[in-house]
């Protein structure tokens, strides 16, 4: 059965939650100063519907996973400059890994920045812990741009965030 990737659906928005905050917290992500609040926002599917695209994976009626995809900045960019478009939060549950649906999600918001026309980059930030998402990007021809490098929590200086852009 095919992976199919669509917008999330209102009635997801919980499960999607619970998936991408597993997902943060079963592989060890959320070890730093302040991860309760992030916990939340990784939870609060709906406030980042409200700001962003958010597009989930599915297979039959299984929810995979998801991301947010942020066409043109926002409340929900971290790092994008005018023109780009940025991704955020990927995420998929642990019995879903292995089938190909971070690609798909990644695909997706790939295709979503080119449809714009006028976006020349996409952008990611993500942690040096999330090999197998930085092998999906660099699979997918984004490079590392170790220039953006930043730190969220200036007061948690062990975790520096790693940058990756795409030129569309």
């Amino acid at each position: 059965m095919d992976i199919v990737i669509r917008a999330a659906e209102p009635s997801e928005y919980a499960a999607l939650g619970d998936i991408t905050a597993q997902a943060y917290l079963g592989d060890g992500l959320l070890d730093f100063g302040a991860s309760d609040a992030y916990l939340g926002a990784l939870r609060d599917v709906g406030k980042r519907a409200a700001a962003a695209e958010v597009l989930v994976a599915v297979q039959g009626e299984r929810l995979l996973g998801g991301i947010t995809f942020v066409p043109d900045g926002g409340p929900m960019a971290d790092i994008a400059r005018p023109g780009e478009a940025e991704i955020r939060m990927l995420a998929v549950a642990r019995a879903g890994r292995g089938r190909g649906a971070g690609e798909a999600l990644v695909r997706a918001c790939i295709d979503r920045a080119r449809a714009t026309g006028d976006r020349t980059r996409i952008v990611l930030s993500t942690q040096s812990a999330m090999r197998t998402a930085h092998r999906i990007y660099e699979r997918l021809g984004f490079v590392r741009t170790p220039g953006r490098d930043w730190s969220p929590l200036p007061e948690v200086p062990d975790l520096t965030l790693l940058t990756y852009e795409l030129t569309l």
